[in-house]
């Protein structure tokens, strides 16, 4: 790997996988990096931890890791440390590293009560670079499906007018995509599923959901009716919580439950 551009001290370029988006729960389980020096020396490191915690199934289908991948290895704070010190005077770079990676390796280290500041750093985000300079807008896809200018931005009746002859453009450019509706509706759920405010919550069937975030999750929601009722009626007393999501926790507890103000 070569730069284009003379280093003045050592650059990490480094990706980690996760138990999922949340800063606060989730956790690491993998981190490689390769660490380029101004003398042209070059060093690749992939280290896999395990979280302490069940990793979703929505997670392992994307980056393929199993618990039972993980089972063995050490936690991240056994080695935060070393970590943090090999990143130590360091510039960094990555793809998404600015929106994500970088926030989630620093609320690790600070779980792990490892002090890593970004000060006196540069970091070079790739993703960055490549939605600064290559928009991937309506007016964009009009000009690289059609061909033309999209005159009517931000008219809803000319988005939606360029929006179905783009996809028309794009049955056309990739002959791979489905040319049915359910087809292209899995194509799209597989990349992009819609998520709703009770599938953030619960996953699973109506007869074995679990919780898939909060201070239970992972947990079944019969066993936390159970052993945990006061969090229940801590999320009945939650305003704005979605209806769908109220209406299971009721179920569980009992009609009539009563709400409680404060979280347990």
């Amino acid at each position: 790997m070569q730069l284009p551009f003379a280093l003045e001290r050592p650059l990490v370029f480094f990706d980690i996988e996760t138990t999922g988006l949340d800063l606060k729960n989730d956790r690491i389980i993998e981190l490689a990096f390769i660490k380029m020096t101004p003398q042209g020396d070059v060093l690749e490191r992939t280290r896999r931890f395990n979280p302490g915690v069940p990793i979703p199934a929505e997670a392992t289908a994307v980056h393929g890791i199993t618990d039972a991948d993980i089972a063995d290895e050490v936690p991240f704070c056994r080695t935060a440390r070393s970590l943090a010190d090999g990143f130590e005077g360091c510039d960094l770079a990555g793809f998404n590293i600015r929106r994500f990676d970088l926030h989630m390796l620093i609320h690790e280290f600070r779980r792990c009560g490892v002090d890593f500041s970004l000060e006196g750093r540069r970091v070079l985000d790739v993703q960055t670079i490549f939605h600064r300079e290559e928009r991937r807008d309506l007016s964009a896809a009009a000009r690289f499906y059609l061909g033309r200018e999209h005159e009517e931005a931000h008219s809803a009746l000319g988005d939606i007018r360029t929006a179905a002859a783009v996809l028309g453009a794009q049955l056309e450019h990739y002959p791979h995509v489905p040319r049915d509706l359910n087809g292209l509706h899995e194509y799209c759920d597989q990349f992009a599923p819609i998520r709703t405010e009770f599938d953030r919550w619960f996953r699973g069937p109506n007869e074995a959901r679990v919780f898939g975030r909060g201070k239970h999750r992972g947990q079944a929601l019969t066993d936390v009716a159970r052993d945990a009722p006061d969090y229940l009626r801590w999320m009945l007393g939650v305003e704005d919580m979605d209806e769908e999501v109220l209406s299971v926790v009721r179920e569980a507890l009992g009609e009539g439950a009563p709400a409680a103000s404060d979280s347990p």
